[in-house]
């Protein structure tokens, strides 16, 4: 009686310890993620792919797991243990104890080079972020699917806010796919120009700092413009030249000097810029923004000549953007120009993140241009 009861009590303490070890492989392979996600996802990505802000600016950059299938747990042991010289790769002998290495070293095996999961336990409570999915808006941008350099009127309410959420908090760690990273440092004005600065001009001198910008004030050279296209260009570069530059790059003193800046107009072809929102941008100006409605100020075929300039100087045709000096070629702008006289263009939706300034005291009147 003893011995068969004995059995079953044997049995079971089998089946526990058999359950015990199940459960410590899988508390150890979350073990080893905890481990990633406190030391290695800053440089390797939280799914291990090397997406980061840190993979931008070195040297060669961290590995992508989720590319080296030949990688395996001894080796990432031994690079944690080692590190890997002319790499930023550090030994982590002294900050990881010989249990956490091998853990972490398993998971990454695991999880990203045998089966390129992405790795969801990052953003939980118990990491401090509670209920994440409220800034789900963001997600298209963390995770490159939405350029954060896409122009405000491609992108819906929604986008726009996860946008703003993202450069605000999420660009921190997640690399911005898409964007320009331009220059490892610029300029940028922190003064209004001195007192009697008129754009355009060429005596510009060091001390006001006006000369990195002066260059941006130099109006293109276009032949073969028609004579609305003309017309626009005499007001383009008497009034909105001011702040959007007599390139329409808004990198002018001005331009950059303002809050948001100028909008660089050479960024838009006729696909992301159509002639009836340029005109009604023009017309009714950009809430939030220092472009104000020019309504009061040009009559209709006026504002009808002045998108027709910029449309021809300045916005890009359809392809690679172009350069600044622009060949002859066909225009319908006299037409497009006509048609804008009469009754104003329905607004669309949309807005552009940019600026035309007010009429500045040194710039020629629109009354001025038509005389």
């Amino acid at each position: 009686m003893r011995r068969s009861a004995a059995r079953p009590l044997a049995l079971a303490a089998a089946l526990l310890l058999a359950a015990c070890g199940g459960a410590a492989g899988e508390s150890e392979h979350e073990f080893g993620r905890r481990v990633y996600n406190a030391r290695c996802y800053f440089c390797h990505g939280y799914s291990g792919d090397a997406k980061t802000l840190a993979a931008s600016v070195l040297q060669p950059p961290p590995r992508d797991f989720t590319r080296a299938a030949a990688l395996r747990a001894p080796q990432i042991v031994a690079a944690l243990r080692n590190g890997r010289p002319g790499t930023a790769m550090a030994s982590f002998r002294g900050v990881l104890d010989a249990r956490e290495m091998q853990a972490v070293a398993a998971f990454v095996e695991r999880e990203f080079v045998r089966e390129a999961r992405p790795n969801t336990a990052y953003h939980t409570a118990a990491n401090g972020w509670p209920d994440h999915e409220r800034h789900a808006a963001a997600f298209p941008f963390a995770l490159g699917r939405l350029a954060a350099d896409v122009p405000a009127e491609q992108l819906d309410e929604t986008q726009r806010r996860g946008r703003q959420l993202f450069l605000t908090a999420c660009i921190s760690c997640h690399e911005p796919a898409g964007a320009d990273p331009g220059p490892a440092w610029s300029t940028r004005p922190v003064s209004y120009p001195r007192l009697g600065f008129v754009p355009g001009q060429v005596d510009v001198d060091a001390v006001s700092s006006a000369s990195v910008y002066a260059k941006h004030d130099a109006a293109p050279h276009l032949d073969g413009l028609s004579a609305a296209e003309r017309r626009g260009e005499a007001l383009f570069q008497a009034n909105c030249a001011f702040c959007h530059g007599g390139d329409g790059t808004g990198r002018n003193w001005i331009g950059q000097f303002m809050e948001p800046p100028a909008r660089d107009l050479t960024r838009y072809d006729r696909r992301s810029m159509p002639p009836a929102r340029l005109r009604q941008v023009i017309r009714d100006g950009l809430a939030g923004t220092s472009m104000p409605a020019w309504r009061s100020v040009l009559a209709p075929a006026e504002i009808g000549a002045v998108a027709a300039y910029v449309q021809r100087a300045f916005l890009r045709p359809d392809g690679p953007p172009a350069g600044h000096s622009r060949s002859t070629r066909a225009s319908a702008a006299d037409a497009e120009a006509a048609s804008a006289a009469g009754p104003a263009d329905g607004a669309t939706s949309g807005a552009i993140s940019g600026a035309i300034g007010p009429l500045p005291s040194t710039s020629v009147s629109a009354g001025a241009a038509r005389r």
